[in-house]
């Protein structure tokens, strides 16, 4: 079958800035693992968008005959590493643990409630009728927000990582584009999207990149209770 192998190649391709960032920023390697780990899972959502966002060709055909796909795992682990570890790396700064005292401000008790927010949101938002892509995008624009309300001083760091990642992404989605023309009009159900193409990317992807960049930047520093600084 034409394009094949294009999903597989391309979310494999993701593990490349993975490595980059892991041999740069020795000192949130561990990290990196983890929220890697933790966002592989996420690769088992992967049959609430097909057939409804996309219908990639996998190996062995699981995506179209079971909504579930190997290359999910593989992109989706990548991407939690990259979007972790990428503003840190640019930027040099550090993780320092949160000050017991300022652990104990009022916004704080908002802490379980915003980590959960994504998740909460995602449910409500899934059974609107719109496409899957916009729940997703929407759920994790709701849990950088929730980080931000509850953690200010991890501000700065959502809305560069979210930039960052987002602008990571574009550059493999363009690669995407030029490498196999042909593949986003016959893989992505653009009539079921906005049908807005931006250098021939959908929108939607563009949001994605931004939404999970901004939300995924910082997650690990709200969870332990760490603050991102200048060394």
């Amino acid at each position: 079958m034409r394009y094949h192998y294009v999903w597989l190649i391309w979310s494999a391709t993701f593990l490349l800035p993975w490595l980059a960032l892991y041999v740069a920023n020795a000192n949130y390697r561990r990290n990196m693992w983890r929220m890697s780990l933790l966002t592989s899972t996420l690769g088992l959502t992967e049959p609430v968008f097909v057939p409804e966002y996309w219908k990639p060709p996998s190996l062995f055909e699981l995506a179209l005959r079971t909504g579930f796909d190997i290359e999910s795992l593989i992109f989706s682990f990548a991407i939690g590493g990259i979007g972790a570890a990428l503003y840190t790396t640019f930027t040099r700064f550090e993780a320092r643990p949160v000050e017991a005292a300022e652990r104990a401000h009022r916004w704080h008790r908002f802490h379980l409630y915003a980590l959960l927010a994504p998740v909460v949101s995602f449910v409500p938002l899934y059974l609107l009728p719109w496409n899957p892509i916009y729940a997703a995008v929407g759920a994790l624009l709701i849990g950088a927000a929730g980080t931000v309300l509850c953690r200010p001083d991890l501000a700065r760091d959502v809305l560069i990582g979210g930039a960052l990642f987002l602008g990571l992404y574009a550059v493999f989605m363009l690669g995407l584009r030029w490498l196999t023309p042909g593949y986003i009009e016959q893989v992505w159900n653009l009539r079921a999207l906005t049908g807005v193409l931006i250098a021939g990317i959908p929108l939607e992807e563009l949001l994605f990149g931004l939404a999970f960049g901004a939300y995924w930047t910082g997650l690990y520093e709200h969870f332990a209770w760490k603050r991102i600084a200048a060394p």
